[in-house]
């Protein structure tokens, strides 16, 4: 009697606390289970074969983030490579048409929001990328006819396509097609099975969840996954045959922020090829008024490194902050290198900024980080909570409650809703 109450026992103090029989919780809180997704390991339901050619993976090391979520424009969020073939977008879509394939393209579309008739032009819109974090999204696999929807966290290096608004649309390598991650990216349980061991490098502080920039971009701007020093200019809907190159290393300062609303300080920073990070589980309102930033004005960075904003608890629509203390800023491209006078210029405004105002102004026609003058970026090698801003579209890092990983299965709490 007593051995046979004991197990309960103790199955029910850890799911109060500790977080296991089910694998549902976090720190006694609601955790979201994810399926890890490694570069290179073939799903095993997806809606075509991998070993078609859609697609091939690299190998890239996720890198730091400074606030898990983080909007599409964000410069440097993602990796190209000179290598045109990272995916056959063509070859996706003559599958997708093939009337032989009509269920699976009903299915597929269906996720997307459009009709098979869309199919089409909706793929020519779309850009190839390589992710260069570990990216949670809504995962879909092809079951008895119907797509299958599960949160994964896809490894970075797995190549992806991407809208004109730098959220995920599509797995490469499988067509899979992937919708944003609704979840808590800071209450997550990852799963690591059916191959997807847990691959080196991971780390709970470099999981991002994206969300879509504010505006449709022109161009993505990128960062090379095999030499960080070159950045990329993509335009939308291209595979990279019409890329144009720009040299990372050339540095730009850091703009003076005080007093302006986040919103208006993510768009400057943006504009000049710099990240935005934040403290928190999540990023301030859009009209939090920044009274620090970290590094502080005129340090000169990099394309892509962060610039950690600061706003006032006063004034942050419940998000209280304070100026963070000299650490410095992360580079998502590569070592800081030492400034060079050659590729376009990437970098914020030098002039005087004008006076803070209440409301966000709208940003300009294109999109800042479609094409924003080289500045500086991360080395390359290998929720969630919505942004209050206009059409959303950059991606701050989160580095809050670090996800935790399970070996045992895990019930997948399923997302409402598209590299």
């Amino acid at each position: 009697m007593v051995r046979r109450i004991a197990v309960p026992l103790v199955c029910v103090l850890v799911v109060s606390g500790l977080g296991g029989c089910g694998g549902g919780a976090v720190g006694g809180v609601h955790a979201f289970a994810v399926q890890a997704v490694a570069a290179g390991v073939p799903s095993l339901a997806p809606f075509f074969d991998e070993k078609q050619g859609l697609g091939q993976d690299a190998t890239v090391r996720s890198m730091p983030v400074r606030g898990s979520l983080q909007q599409g424009d964000t410069p440097g969020l993602y990796g190209g490579t000179k290598k045109p073939t990272v995916c056959d977008v063509a070859r996706l879509k003559r599958f997708l048409t093939d009337p032989a394939n009509r269920r699976k393209a009903v299915a597929w579309s269906d996720v997307l929001g459009i009709s098979t008739d869309q199919i089409p032009g909706y793929l020519d819109r779309l850009t190839p990328v390589l992710l260069r974090h570990d990216t949670l999204v809504q995962n879909h696999d092809y079951k008895k006819g119907k797509a299958t929807p599960y949160d994964s966290l896809l490894q970075s290096g797995i190549a992806i396509l991407v809208d004109a608004q730098g959220e995920p649309a599509a797995k490469c390598s499988c067509g899979n097609p992937l919708r944003p991650f609704k979840g808590d990216a800071n209450r997550i349980s990852v799963k690591f099975a059916d191959g997807n061991k847990k691959w080196n490098g991971y780390e709970a502080s470099s999981v991002v969840a994206v969300r879509p920039a504010p505006r449709t971009m022109e161009r993505l701007v990128l960062v090379d996954v095999g030499d960080p020093d070159r950045g990329i200019r993509r335009p939308v809907g291209t595979t990279g045959r019409s890329d144009a190159d720009f040299d990372t290393r050339t540095r730009h300062p850091v703009p003076d922020l005080a007093g302006r609303t986040f919103g208006e300080a993510r768009r400057q920073l943006v504009s000049g090829g710099l990240a935005v990070g934040y403290a928190g589980s999540a990023p301030p309102s859009d009209d939090a008024r920044v009274i620090a930033s970290d590094p502080p004005a005129g340090t000169e960075l990099r394309f892509g490194e962060y610039v950690t904003v600061s706003v006032d608890g006063a004034t942050s629509g419940g998000v209280t902050s304070t100026p963070p203390g000299p650490t410095g800023s992360t580079s998502p491209t590569g070592p800081t290198g030492p400034a060079t006078s050659s590729g376009p210029t990437l970098g914020p405004p030098t002039s005087t900024a004008p006076p803070p105002s209440t409301s966000t102004p709208a940003p300009p026609t294109s999109s800042p980080a479609s094409e924003p003058p080289p500045t500086t970026s991360a080395p390359v090698t290998t929720t969630s909570t919505p942004i209050t801003s206009a059409p959303v579209t950059t991606s701050a890092s989160m580095t809050s409650s670090a996800p935790i990983t399970s070996s045992a299965p895990l019930t997948t709490t399923p997302a409402t809703t598209e590299t």
